[in-house]
């Protein structure tokens, strides 16, 4: 092998090493969730240190199987489905969220950017005065150009008259070096860093993290756009319930009063008895206008999650209906689980692992930099000699800059994004207990508003059992009138704190769902394109 052949291979093999380079900073890896095993059921372990088996236990959901992602079918609503598809795909909130994960990925493309070579055409034209003149007059050529046209002159001595023509010749060149003059120049510049300790490579890596966060964020407004239309529905229905058992109410009430007049006419009942009467019929009319207020706040809040004007719903669900009813059993997983389903917790991921990519990149600014750099093209004082081969000029060749001294700024930079990762780091565990703490108080109010709806229940069965035979009793001269009243307003409140519970416990379930993480993981109405995480760069 000859000489000049081992230098080349060994100049490409240092050039190749050169070019692939090293990754400073730490590199990313998945935090634990460190989440336990099962989780925290207060019911569940009273029944089994008081011997009681699982079924006398109320409403234990199922602990073994995740979650419908899209837990709204349960309720068998189509009207709730319906409306939960709509909000997905026109909800104003959440297209901004879309908005802003093309803002990240554009952010991507513009750090990849600076990996790649920078290409550019140039093209100029100046009007130089060089200051030629200046240079010459002080290094004394003028003068002795003069000294050229005196008769001493030893050119004049050799052939006379010969100085002079030698000083006028003299004199044109230094005009026309003396004189301004056109440069005219086009050509191409490019540089390439070649980004040999990763500083590059680290910052497109935060980049597809933020990417992914930004990604999360849009699927945690999801979360909370499909929690809110339910909640919102629910309540809408609670209050079409109240509204409509305030209207029977007063149709009782009512007949309760032309009962008690016929009876005053004839002596059976007292004026007291027909004022009392005609009172209780008045503050249950009063109720009438709380619940229209808030049926008319709910169709409003529908409407703009759906992302149109108020009533805009009304002709869909003016309708009275009764509250969408809760299935029998909720799966809810496992906790190891909820860190994969919860979007807040994945977003905290992505944000640890940004911070942790600029770690590297604050490293990386320590080490020198490293650019090839090249500059080619013609120039010519007339731009009819561009073209010409003789017009080339070229350079290129490597540049490195060290930073030296820098008043501590990058120390402080450095300093600055390791406390941005640990407190990312702290952040992240801040949301899985968050999260921990959303399930098991979903889980326990579910279950205790459930005991307290089938107590209402049995309430209003009673209560309305209570109000019959009184006023069977009354009306037969048995008893007065006041124990009418008084088991009809307790009649009242049972039905309508019945319905407030049925309500309730389907807003309770909703809440429980959301705290699960469901509903974005088989999300059709977006694009593919803006569901499908970011490629995440390596360390």
């Amino acid at each position: 092998m000859t000489r000049a052949r081992f230098n080349f291979r060994l100049t490409s093999v240092t050039l190749a090493l050169l070019l692939a380079g090293c990754t400073v900073g730490p590199d990313f890896h998945a935090p634990n969730a460190d989440v336990p095993a099962q989780w925290h059921d207060p019911q569940r372990t009273a029944a089994s240190a008081t011997g009681a088996s699982e079924a006398s236990v109320a409403s234990v959901p199922t602990l073994d199987t995740d979650p419908d992602p899209h837990w709204w079918r349960n309720f068998s609503d189509p009207t709730l489905d319906a409306l939960i598809e709509r909000a997905a795909r026109s909800n104003l909130d959440l297209q901004e969220a879309v908005l802003r994960i093309a803002e990240a990925r554009t952010q991507v493309q513009s750090a990849a950017a600076q990996g790649l070579p920078d290409v550019r055409a140039t093209g100029s034209y100046q009007r130089e005065q060089l200051g030629v003149k200046g240079f010459l007059e002080s290094g004394g050529v003028y003068d002795k150009v003069n000294q050229l046209g005196a008769p001493n002159s030893p050119v004049n001595a050799i052939a006379p008259g010969a100085g002079a023509t030698l000083q006028n010749g003299a004199n044109n060149v230094l005009n026309q070096l003396t004189a301004p003059i056109n440069l005219w120049q086009v050509g191409f510049d490019a540089s390439w860093e070649l980004d040999l300790f990763g500083r590059v490579r680290r910052s497109v890596e935060a980049a597809n993290a933020q990417t992914s966060e930004a990604i999360e964020s849009r699927n945690d407004a999801l979360l909370s756009l499909e929690a809110e239309v339910a909640q919102t529905y629910m309540q809408l229905r609670g209050a079409q319930a109240l509204h409509d058992i305030a209207v029977s109410l007063v149709d009782q009430q009512r007949e309760i009063v032309e009962l008690t007049q016929s009876q005053a006419k004839v002596g059976l009942a007292s004026e007291l008895d027909v004022k009392s009467a005609t009172a209780q019929l008045a503050q249950t009319q009063a109720q009438l206008p709380q619940y229209e207020q808030q049926i008319a706040q709910a169709l409003n809040g529908l409407a703009y999650l759906v992302g149109e004007p108020p009533g805009a719903l009304e002709a869909q669900l003016g309708t009275p209906a009764a509250v969408p009813p809760v299935p029998p059993t909720v799966p809810v997983g496992l906790p190891s689980t909820l860190a994969r389903r919860r979007p807040d917790i994945r977003r905290a991921e992505a944000s640890l692992h940004a911070a942790t990519a600029n770690v590297g990149v604050a490293v990386a600014q320590f080490y020198p930099d490293v650019s090839l750099t090249g500059q080619v093209g013609t120039r010519a004082t007339s731009a009819s000699y561009l073209s010409r081969w003789s017009s080339l000029f070229y350079s290129f060749g490597p540049s490195i800059s060290l930073p030296i001294f820098q008043g501590g700024a990058l120390v402080s930079n450095l300093q600055m994004s390791k406390a941005q990762q640990a407190e990312a780091a702290l952040d992240y565990r801040k949301t899985v207990l968050m999260a921990l703490r959303d399930v098991d108080n979903a889980l326990v109010v579910y279950r205790t508003d459930q005991t307290r709806r089938d107590s209402l229940g049995d309430s209003v069965a009673a209560q309305q059992a209570s109000f019959d035979l009184a006023r069977d009793s009354y009306r037969k001269g048995i008893t007065s009138f006041i124990n009418v009243l008084d088991a009809e307003r307790q009649l009242a409140e049972a039905r309508q704190q019945y319905a407030q519970g049925t309500m309730q416990v389907s807003t309770d379930l909703v809440s429980l769902y959301k705290a699960l993480g469901g509903g974005w993981q088989d999300d059709t109405h977006a694009s593919s394109s803006t569901m499908a995480p970011a490629q995440q760069s390596g360390g």
